[in-house]
């Protein structure tokens, strides 16, 4: 540690909480929390949290040029200080009662020329050995090592030599030292090195860094260098060293010595300090002249596999623990984490810690963690019930993915079960695809192909093609009494009414076997409501009825099954009056718009079509019913609008799998980035017109890329097959295929050229035979195929039938014969060294090497494959 007129920081290596400012004197501080017992009422602020007090002062030693810490315990609070006249002199701060401070405590060792100390350091294992290195002079050695232990010899020394500071009688003075080095040169920095306590790193003036072997002082590595400044090593990686030359700083491989590992970007004025942290591997801080910016160098190694080494990465960033005066110099706490004390030129010292780089990882399975410094956090998320609604998209759309959701091609409404059964637009969703797929079913069988593209393209199209429409007024059910409510009846609004579920198949109208099924669901309300709007107001209450007698049922239902059925048609009486008033106080949507139906005039059925909580299906059958051909295209033109906007999937209803099926999916997208629904209803359009679309191709492929982000191959495979199954332009060419090394062509085009003999590719290695037949030549020119680098058969030949294959094996291989390809079988090479064999026998051998298999190949076949030694996630 050099000093001089400007403030230095020396910490102390035994006690955490000590550390000196040098400049004309010595300064010992104590840090600790602002307030504490410890902390007296004249310390010094260093920030909001920590002060520091004033402990003990030393002006003995006005002429210090650097000064050094003892590094045992014991003696305490001793310091080695380098003066200008090249004498190192011992001192102590504070009262000692050690026996062994008192000896050494004013201990002088004096070299034979008067010049400058420039550096001191003490050996970190044998503690009595002391390193001073001086500037140059012709006929004495510039790096001194003094063993403090030694007598002193006051005979030998000149009149001349005396301390400045006092009577010679007064000190102890060492004249001779243990190891002399360096001759004829200047020494500027040295240190001790970790890994053996017998070396010494110097640094001289012609421009060297030398190591040398205090066994063999006539023995030293050295390299020319520029950067012969502040040598230190990093006391995490005992083999890295760092040294500076005016603003550049160089970092060193013991190991490798020849020239600098990496040299750092250089600073526009020139060094004052570089220090590597005590606590962070691979941190270095540099502090330039005249500055109030300290610059950070994070050192990351990238770890690689088999010894591999590359040049570390870098991460570069400055800090400013003081924003107005300059700062002098700086030293790390030696065991807080990213901990510093910075002192200015007037002696403000400032106590500052550094925030730690974060590190982000986020999984494609919605795990989030992140590093700082040496904690490691993780974020998930809850798995309590009370989260399940409010989980990430893309861990709902994993979990689906698993449940195979989509996949159900049958009963399609069962995909919204596979979903979890609680998203009520799902829902809709899928029963709307699965009542488009029967009806579909169902025109194919009376090729009727006109009406069949119709289904697919929705109500808001089927309405607009209506035609013959018939207006009837009926009876209320059980009852005589004629209703002034018009129904309107036509092919297309039976379709619409299919589609949305009210009725069946076929000719029969009768809704009844809706209302059965929504009683078993336990949707009273809505059984009741449709009921009512097929003018059956007995079976309403009915239904009410039995709702409120149910185990869960709500027994107000009775309340409103009375009110129902006190209903009157005349438009001025006091119960028409009270139910339009009152109506809108019910909380449940069903119960209000009955009232509003039956309280409203013939044709203006506002308060049923615009009630935003019933499901629009119900909304849409009941416009069908009782709007007339002015009235309904408009209703259900507004209403798909609303659905397009808000990117509801019960609109899919309304628009159908169409253009505007693509434009609803697009805002339900980019409300909630659910690609998975998207990619699997949209492929149920018509190929030419949807899927073609580029925001279909764009969810198919993220949604692709999602499954193998997940490691769910098996699962996007399947997806594929289904996609292919439903868009047969979607299925790739073949693109890889068995040439021949000697005349080109494909093994496999061959094959399939000779029908006549009867030949499938599976005989050419690609697939299992149960007669294990050899084909080990091209059918083309009839040259040998490759030979398997483990087996040196040619391939082509079974795995089975290879030499060292047992019987028990071959019975387990003619097992396997019966799948579509046995993948042990086939070609296997690596693009980089074009060896390889079978792929049984390849997977086999990289289990546990590294290296290709062919003797004379250094080759590392298997690295070069990034999914080499990934699973599939959904077969851990």
């Amino acid at each position: 540690m050099s000093s001089g007129y400007k403030p230095d920081i020396l910490w102390s290596p035994h006690h955490a909480d000590r550390y000196v400012i040098c400049d004309t004197e010595l300064s010992l501080y104590r840090i600790g929390p602002s307030g504490s017992s410890e902390t007296k009422a004249g310390a010094l602020q260093l920030s909001e949290e920590t002060a520091a007090t004033l402990l003990a002062i030393n002006s003995d030693t006005p002429f210090m040029k650097c000064v050094a810490w003892y590094p045992k315990h014991e003696p305490e609070c001793l310091l080695a200080v380098g003066h200008t006249n090249g004498r190192v002199v011992l001192t102590s701060l504070g009262q000692s009662h050690n026996s062994k401070s008192k000896d050494l405590a004013g201990k002088e060792f004096v070299p034979k020329h008067a010049r400058q100390c420039n550096t001191l350091a003490w050996n970190p294992v044998d503690s009595n050995w002391l390193a001073a290195g001086l500037d140059k002079h012709r006929a004495d050695f510039s790096v001194l090592i003094w063993d403090i232990s030694s007598k002193f010899s006051p005979e030998a020394v000149p009149a001349e030599k005396v301390r400045l500071s006092g009577d010679a009688d007064s000190g102890l003075l060492v004249t001779k030292p243990l190891y002399e080095l360096g001759q004829n040169d200047a020494c500027l920095s040295l240190c001790w090195l970790p890994r053996d306590h017998q070396k010494l790193l110097l640094a001289g003036m012609h421009r060297n860094l030398a190591i040398f072997d205090l066994r063999n002082t006539s023995q030293k590595t050295f390299v020319n260098t520029k950067a012969i400044q502040g040598v230190t090593v990093d006391p995490h990686f005992q083999d890295r060293v760092a040294s500076y030359f005016e603003g550049q700083v160089a970092i060193w491989d013991l190991r490798k010595f020849e020239k600098p590992v990496f040299t750092l970007n250089e600073q526009p004025k020139p060094l004052t300090k570089v220090a590597w942290c005590p606590t962070r591997m691979g941190l270095l801080a540099t502090l330039t002249r005249d500055s109030n910016i300290i610059r950070l160098y994070d050192m990351q190694h990238t770890p690689m596999p088999f010894g591999d080494e590359v040049e570390p990465t870098i991460m570069e960033r400055g800090v400013q623990p003081c924003s107005e005066s300059i700062i002098s110099s700086f030293a790390w706490h030696p065991s807080a984490q990213n901990r510093m004390v910075v002192v200015s030129p007037s002696r403000v010292m400032n106590d500052f810690t550094l925030f730690e780089r974060i590190s982000l990882a986020w999984s494609s399975t919605t795990s989030l963690m992140w590093a700082c410094g040496r904690h490691l956090y993780e974020c998930a998320e809850d798995s309590g019930q009370a989260a399940e609604a409010e989980k990430d998209i893309a861990t709902k759309m994993r979990e689906r993915a698993q449940s195979r959701y989509g996949h159900d091609t049958v009963q399609v409404w069962r995909n919204h079960v596979l979903a979890g059964g609680d998203d009520p637009q799902l829902r809709s969703l899928w029963y709307t695809l699965h009542f488009m797929k029967q009806y579909t079913e169902n025109v194919e069988q009376k090729q009727q192909s006109n009406k069949q593209s119709l289904i697919y393209s929705g109500i808001k199209n089927i309405v607009k093609s209506s035609s013959g429409t018939t207006e009837t007024r009926r009876c209320w059910s059980g009852s005589d009494r004629q209703t002034d409510v018009p129904r309107f009846h036509s092919e297309e609004r039976s379709l619409a009414l299919q589609l949305c579920g009210w009725i069946s198949q076929g000719p029969d109208t009768d809704v009844e076997p809706f209302l059965k099924s929504l009683e078993q669901e336990g949707e009273w309300e809505r059984a009741a409501a449709v009921a009512l709007f097929n003018l059956d107001i007995r079976r309403a209450i009915q239904i009410l009825n039995k709702g409120a007698s149910s185990e869960k049922g709500d027994l107000n239902l009775n309340v409103v099954a009375m009110a129902l059925s006190g209903y009157t048609d005349e438009k001025n009486s006091l119960w028409r009056e009270m139910c339009s008033s009152l109506r809108l106080q019910l909380k449940k949507p069903y119960l209000c718009i009955m009232f509003a139906f039956l309280t409203s005039e013939p044709g203006a059925y506002d308060g049923v079509l615009y009630e935003s909580r019933v499901a629009v299906r119900d909304r849409v059958a009941f416009a069908c019913m009782f709007l007339n051909d002015a009235q309904l295209p408009r209703y259900i033109d507004k209403l798909t609008n609303e659905m397009k906007e808000a990117g509801n999937l019960e609109g899919i209803l309304l628009t159908g799998l169409t253009k505007d099926g693509v434009d609803l999916m697009e805002s339900y997208v980019d409300r909630t980035g659910d690609v998975q629904t998207a990619s699997f209803c949209m492929l149920k359009g018509s190929p030419g017109e949807v899927l073609k679309d580029p925001r279909v191709q764009c969810w198919i492929e993220n949604y692709r890329n999602l499954l193998d982000a997940w490691r769910f191959w098996h699962k996007r495979a399947e997806f594929d097959i289904h996609r292919s199954k439903l868009d047969p332009s979607s299925k790739p060419l073949a693109q890889v295929f068995v040439s021949c090394n000697f005349c080109g062509k494909s093994i496999s085009y061959s094959c399939s050229a000779m029908p006549h003999q009867g030949r499938g590719f599976s005989q050419y290695g690609v697939s299992g035979s149960p007669t294990k037949s050899k084909v080990t030549s091209c059918p083309g020119c009839r040259k040998p195929l490759p030979r398997c680098a483990l087996c040196l058969m040619n391939m082509g030949t079974p795995v089975s039938s290879c030499p060292g294959t047992g019987k028990a094996d071959e019975k387990a291989d003619l097992t396997r014969d019966k799948k579509l390809a046995q993948f042990n079988n086939w070609f296997t090479w690596c693009h980089n060294c074009r060896h390889g064999g079978h792929a049984g026998h390849m997977l086999s051998w990289f289990r546990d090497h590294s290296e290709c298999p062919v003797s004379a190949c250094t080759c590392k076949c298997m690295q070069l494959d990034t999914t080499g030694n990934l699973v599939p996630s959904d077969s851990v």
